[in-house]
């Protein structure tokens, strides 16, 4: 049995908009890499994939497209995120003998059949033997160690790169949800815009995600945060710094964030009155990327009167509970949709 379970092993895959997370089976996180690739277009060649093909971005050829896979939490490109999961899977067994048995995919709660059929296919072309999917406010739970088999909710608030997912969890099903097109990467879009309008200067992605982790938040501060930024201006066509402070940013997030808060509210008041409650008791959680932007958690507990903490680790926290049905999997299979195999045909 020992030997069995090195040559085949269990592999958790977060495959996010933003970022993608892999836990291994008895070794844990072994890839936390940004889902982008870089192909050369009159080679069809992949030039890179992951950290070394976000640093591309905006600085390519026109031969060369940087791609994000996935949008909005849906595979937009699905050659693309085959060989982004394949070349993650590849580099894991490198020299190695062993196999993937099953892989356990997180996915938003919103997929299609068709939507998710696409997330199953492309990893049973990069090498899974079979494919389980779990919802990923399913998963954030478990990493965060809630009590997600009781008969009490949990609402979980997973804040991606491409879709929020809004989840009240209890007794190992989603009670009510929502999903919703605005997180960190609409985030960016929100800040490049208004540096646009306020400033009239071009920025590109890369630069107003560095702009949102540096003095981003969505809460007044006590401390000034500002930072300068560089792109090019829209009227002399010359590169151009400007210093963008705290409120700005602020200022930039304020309609995506009051679309979010709307979202929570409205979970909050689909849920039956005995959970409620619960969810009184217990609180919300936030997870994602999107949670570490600062202040989001006061925001949200001013805004339904429900305690609100962000997880340890929020980035990693859906791997982690993906981790913990890769090491558990006959504890947590119910949790799972039905596996697919890869088709075999005989002629």
């Amino acid at each position: 049995m020992a030997i069995f379970d090195q040559l085949f092993r269990d592999v958790g895959i977060d495959l996010g908009t933003a970022n993608s997370i892999v836990y291994l089976r008895n070794r844990g996180i072994v890839v936390n890499e940004p889902s982008v690739a870089a192909v050369n277009q009159k080679t069809n060649q992949i030039l890179a994939v992951g950290d070394e093909a976000k640093r591309m971005l905006g600085r390519t050829p026109n031969h060369i497209d940087v791609i994000r896979p996935l949008v909005n939490g849906v595979i937009s490109d699905f050659e693309m995120a085959q060989e982004m999961l394949r070349h993650f899977l590849r580099r894991l067994n490198r020299g190695s003998l062993f196999s993937y048995r099953r892989g356990i995919i997180a996915i938003p709660n919103s997929l299609t059949e068709v939507e998710r059929k696409s997330v199953e296919d492309a990893a049973l072309s990069a090498g899974c033997g079979k494919v389980y999917l779990i919802e990923s406010p399913v998963a954030a739970a478990l990493g965060a160690d809630l009590p997600i088999h009781l008969p009490t909710a949990s609402l979980v608030i997973d804040v991606g790169g491409g879709t929020t997912d809004v989840a009240v969890i209890s007794m190992g099903g989603t009670v009510t949800s929502r999903t919703l097109k605005v997180a960190g990467d609409r985030f960016n879009d929100d800040i490049a815009r208004f540096v646009r309008d306020e400033f009239r200067l071009l920025i590109g992605e890369p630069t107003a995600e560095f702009a949102k982790l540096a003095v981003g938040s969505a809460m007044p501060l006590d401390e000034r945060l500002e930072v300068g930024i560089r792109g090019r201006d829209i009227s002399t066509g010359l590169p151009r710094e400007v210093t963008l402070k705290n409120n700005h940013v602020r200022q930039a997030l304020h309609k995506s964030l009051d679309t979010m808060i709307e979202a929570i509210r409205e979970v909050i008041e689909a849920t039956p009155p005995e959970l409620a409650g619960d969810m009184l008791k217990q609180g919300i959680y936030l997870c994602g990327g999107g949670a570490l932007l600062r202040g989001l958690d006061e925001l949200v507990e001013r805004e339904t009167g429900v305690t609100t903490r962000v997880v340890d680790e929020p980035l990693t926290c859906v791997a982690r509970g993906l981790g913990q049905v890769v090491d558990g999997f006959e504890r947590h299979r119910e949790l799972l949709d039905n596996p697919l195999k890869p088709l075999v045909i005989n002629l």
